[in-house]
C-alpha cells in the first residue's frame, strides 16, 4: 500500500502542473508532424524500408512523440539531486525500500505523462493523415509493451542517478545516456532503417526496448511467438536493469557521502 500511495501522489504532484502538460502536449504534436514530412521524404525515396510502408513510418512518427514522456527520454530522477546534496540520507531512513519507493514514484509520473500527452499527438496524426490505430487486443498488447518499456527506462536512469554516490555529479554520464537513448531507441529514425549487422546490434541493445519494440508491437509487426519474443526482449532488460539497480543500491548504503557534511 506504501509503494501504490507514493505512485498516487507522484501522479497527483505532476498533474497539478496544468500549464507545462499544455505545452508538452502541443510541442510533441508539433514535432510530430516536422518529423512525419521527413519520414515521407525518406520513405518516397526508399518504399517499404525495413517492412514499413508510408503510413507506418508516418505513424512511428506521431506515436513516438507520444512516448517521450512516459519513457522520460529527456529526463532523469530527482535522486540523483539527492544524492548530491545529500537529501538521500533521508531516503534511506525511511521504512521503505529506496529502488521500490523511486520506481512506485516513477510509475506514477510515466500514467500522468501518458493520460495527458500521448492520445493528442495520435489524435492530430489520425485527423489529418489517417493513422493507424490499434484495435482492442492490438492496444492491449501495446499497452504491456508500454509498462515494459517504462521499466526499462527507470532501470537505466536508476543506474545514472546511484552513479552520483561515486562521482558526485551525473550530468556527464547523463548526456551520455540521453544521447544514446536519442539516437539508439528508434527516437530519431526507426531502427529497422538501420542496415544490416549495425541494424541488428542496435536492436539488441536496451534502448530499443524504449521506442522501437513497442512501436512494432502498436504496429502489429510482432505477433504471436514473435510478440511474446519482443515481450521476452523487454522483460530480460528490465529484469537485468532492476537486478543491477539493487546491487549498486546495496553498495551505496555503504557509500554515502554527504557533501558539505
Amino acid at each position: 500500500m506504501v509503494y501504490a500511495l507514493v505512485g498516487w501522489l507522484s501522479f497527483r504532484r505532476h498533474s497539478a502542473y496544468l500549464a507545462a502538460s499544455i505545452g508538452a502536449t502541443v510541442s510533441n504534436t508539433f514535432f510530430g508532424f516536422l518529423r512525419a514530412y521527413i519520414l515521407i521524404a525518406v520513405w518516397k525515396y526508399k518504399p517499404d524500408l525495413g517492412g514499413y510502408d508510408v503510413l507506418d513510418a508516418i505513424t512511428f512518427s506521431f506515436l513516438t512523440q507520444a512516448l517521450i514522456g512516459p519513457v522520460q527520454i529527456f529526463g532523469g530522477l530527482d535522486l540523483a539531486q539527492r544524492v548530491r546534496t545529500g537529501d538521500v540520507a533521508i531516503d534511506l531512513h525511511r521504512p521503505a525500500d529506496l529502488q521500490a519507493w523511486w520506481l512506485a514514484d516513477d510509475l506514477g509520473r510515466a500514467a500522468h505523462a501518458f493520460l495527458s500527452r500521448g492520445f493528442a499527438p495520435l489524435a492530430a496524426g489520425w485527423l489529418v493523415f489517417g493513422i493507424v490505430l490499434p484495435g482492442p487486443a492490438q492496444g492491449a498488447a501495446f499497452l504491456l509493451s508500454l509498462l515494459l518499456a517504462v521499466l526499462v527506462g527507470f532501470g537505466m536512469r536508476y543506474l545514472v542517478a546511484l552513479a552520483v554516490f561515486w562521482i558526485h555529479d551525473a550530468r556527464g554520464v547523463e548526456a551520455i545516456i540521453r544521447s544514446c537513448a536519442l539516437f539508439l531507441s528508434g527516437m530519431l529514425m526507426p531502427l529497422v532503417a538501420f542496415p544490416g549487422a549495425v541494424g541488428a546490434v542496435v536492436q539488441a541493445l536496451p534502448w530499443a526496448a524504449l521506442i522501437q519494440v513497442p512501436a512494432d508491437v502498436y504496429l502489429g509487426k510482432r505477433q504471436g511467438w514473435d510478440l511474446l519474443a519482443a515481450y521476452a526482449f523487454q522483460a530480460g532488460w528490465a529484469l537485468a536493469l532492476l537486478l543491477l539497480g539493487r546491487a549498486l543500491t546495496r553498495a551505496a548504503h555503504r557509500r554515502l557521502v554527504i557533501q558539505g557534511g
